[in-house]
C-alpha cells in the first residue's frame, strides 16, 4: 500500500520519481529518480542541482502507486515545529549518504524537530485490520525522545487514544531490550512496545550492526517484531502473541503515515531512514525473509561525510572568515561564546591561542571531526540552541553529538563549509560576529539567505597559535 525509498527503486520494474529536492539558492524543486529502473537512486542528478548551495527533501514518493507520499509534517496535539506556521523542519538532502552495491545514494537524516507525513492516505489498514511494515534505519543515528517513528498513525496528527497507532519505533525510549538500546520496537500510541507489556523484552536485542532491517506487523490479537542486520544475515524474530492489554485490542488504527515523528507530532527524536514498505494482510515470516534478502543484495555501506579540503585528525588549525569586508577575522572564543575576531601575527598570544583548535576525531561520529580549543583543553565547540558555545566535555550522548561536524566543499567555492552532524541542515555561520549554526533560509534572525554562502565559508588554516 506504500512504498518510500531515497536510495532505490524497491520494485523491479519502477522507473518513476523517488523524492524530491528543494534547493536553498532559489527555492525551485526536481526529482530524483532512479539511474535506471529498479536501480539506485541518480545522486548525480541531486549533486549538480544542488551544486553550490543547500537542499532539503521536500517529497519522499511513493512507488506502490497508491500516491500515498510523504511531506512535510504539520503541526500537532504534542508539538508545533519550527518551521513557518508551525511545520516541522525538511530534512537535509546530504545528511545521509551510503552507497549501494557501490553506487552512491543519500538517505533521509531526521533531526529532531524534522517530520514527514501524510494524513490522507488510500488503502492504508485502519480498526484491526492487519498490515505488515519494514524499514531500514542507521543504529548510529537516535536518541530516546518521542518518536521515531514509520508507519500507521492518527489522520489529525493528535492523540485520539491507545491502539491508535501500529508504527516502528527505533531508538532507546522506552524499554525495549538488553543493554542501552537502540531497538526495534513498536509505537502503538501511549506505548512503546517490545512485547505485550510495556517492561523489557529480554529477546529484543540492542542493535548494533550499521544498518538495521526493522519489522512490525499486526492482525486481530496478534503482532510480531522482527529485525536484523540489513547488510548481513537473516532477520530474527523478537516478539510474536498477543496485542498488550488496556485498549490494543481490537486495534483502532487510523491509516495516516508518517516518519520521525510520533501521532501527535512529538518530534523531539532523531534517526535515519533509507527504505520503508506497508502492505496489507499478515506477511509471512517467509516473505520477510525475502525481503531481508533483497536488502542484504542491495549492499548497503556507508561512505564519507566530508568533501572538500582535508582535515587531519591531530593537526591544529584556524578558521579564517572569506566573508568580502570580514576577510580580517578569525573563529575564537571569549569565554564560552564564539565569535569572529580581528586577529594578525602581530595579536597577542593570547588572542591568537583563543582562535587556535585542535582536529579530534568526531565525538559523536568517527566520520567526521570534533573541534578542542587550544587555550582551554578538554573544552570543544558545541552548539546549543543553535548558537557555537565552548563548553568542557562531559561525556554525554547528547554532548559529543552537539560537537560533531562535518567539513563540506565550501558552499561559496572555496574553503570549507563546517556542517553540524546532528543538525544536517546547518552549518557553521558568523552573524553579527557570533556564530550558530544556521539554515539557508529559516525562522531565525542568523538563518537570512542574504550572503549565507559566504558567511558560512572558512579558509582552514595552520593555527595560529
Amino acid at each position: 500500500m506504500a512504498a518510500h525509498s531515497t536510495t532505490r527503486a524497491l520494485y523491479s520494474s519502477y522507473s518513476g520519481s523517488l523524492y524530491q529536492v528543494k534547493r536553498g539558492s532559489d527555492n525551485t524543486t526536481t526529482n530524483i529518480a532512479p539511474v535506471s529502473a529498479g536501480g539506485v537512486a541518480n545522486a548525480a542528478a541531486q549533486d549538480s542541482f544542488c551544486s553550490g548551495t543547500t537542499c532539503l527533501i521536500s517529497i519522499i514518493y511513493d512507488q506502490s502507486g497508491h500516491s500515498n507520499h510523504l511531506t512535510q509534517a504539520p503541526p500537532g496535539g504534542a508539538a508545533s515545529g519550527p518551521d513557518a506556521n508551525g511545520y516541522d523542519n525538511l530534512a537535509s538532502a546530504i545528511g545521509a549518504p551510503v552507497t549501494l552495491n557501490g553506487a552512491k545514494a543519500y538517505g533521509v537524516f531526521i533531526h529532531p524537530g524534522s517530520g514527514y507525513r501524510n494524513d490522507a492516505t488510500n488503502g492504508i489498514a485502519t480498526g484491526d485490520t492487519a498490515e505488515g511494515m519494514y524499514a531500514v534505519f542507521d543504529s548510529t543515528h537516535y536518541n530516546s525522545a518521542c518518536c521515531f517513528d514509520y508507519g500507521n498513525a492518527e489522520t489529525n496528527a493528535h492523540d485520539t487514544g491507545n491502539g491508535h497507532m501500529e508504527a516502528i519505533y527505533f531508538g532507546s525510549g522506552g524499554n525495549g531490550g538488553p543493554g542501552s538500546g537502540p531497538w526495534v520496537m513498536a509505537d502503538l500510541e501511549n506505548g512503546l512496545f517490545s512485547s505485550s507489556t510495556s517492561g523489557s523484552n529480554a529477546n529484543d536485542p540492542s542493535q548494533t550492526s550499521r544498518f538495521v532491517t526493522a519489522v512490525v506487523k499486526g492482525e486481530p490479537n496478534q503482532w510480531a517484531i522482527r529485525g536484523g542486520n540489513a547488510a548481513s544475515g537473516a532477520l530474527s524474530t523478537y516478539w510474536s502473541g498477543v496485542r498488550p492489554s488496556g485498549g490494543y485490542y481490537p486495534m483502532s488504527k487510523e491509516g495516516a503515515i508518517l516518519l520521525g515523528i510520533g501521532g501527535d507530532n512529538s518530534d523531539g527524536s532523531q534517526g535515519t531512514f533509507y527504505e520503508g514498505v506497508m502492505v496489507s494482510g499478515y506477511p509471512s515470516d517467509a516473505t520477510e525473509n525475502s525481503v531481508q534478502a533483497n536488502i542484504v543484495a542491495a549492499k548497503y555501506a556507508a561512505t564519507s561525510l566530508t568533501s572538500g579540503p582535508a582535515l587531519t585528525a591531530g593537526s591544529k588549525v584556524s578558521f579564517h572568515v572569506t566573508t568580502p569586508g570580514y576577510t580580517d577575522r578569525y573563529i575564537a572564543h571569549t569565554g564560552a561564546t564564539v565569535n569572529t575576531q580581528v586577529i594578525s601575527s602581530s595579536s597577542s598570544a593570547a588572542l591568537r591561542q583563543s582562535a587556535s583548535w585542535t582536529v579530534v576525531t568526531g565525538l559523536g561520529n568517527s566520520a567526521c571531526f570534533s573541534f578542542e580549543s587550544v587555550d582551554t583543553p578538554g573544552s570543544y565547540i558545541r552548539h546549543s540552541n543553535y548558537e557555537l558555545l565552548v563548553n568542557a566535555n562531559d561525556g554525554s550522548k547528547l554532548f559529543h553529538e552537539d560537537a560533531t561536524y562535518c567539513p563540506n566543499a565550501g558552499l561559496s567555492g572555496t574553503g570549507n563549509s563546517i556542517r553540524s552532524w546532528s543538525y544536517a541542515t546547518r552549518f557553521w555561520r558568523h552573524y553579527n560576529a557570533i556564530l550558530y549554526i544556521a539554515a539557508n533560509g529559516g525562522p531565525h534572525d542568523f538563518d537570512a539567505t542574504a550572503v549565507f554562502n559566504n558567511d558560512v565559508t572558512y579558509l582552514v588554516e595552520t593555527s595560529l597559535a
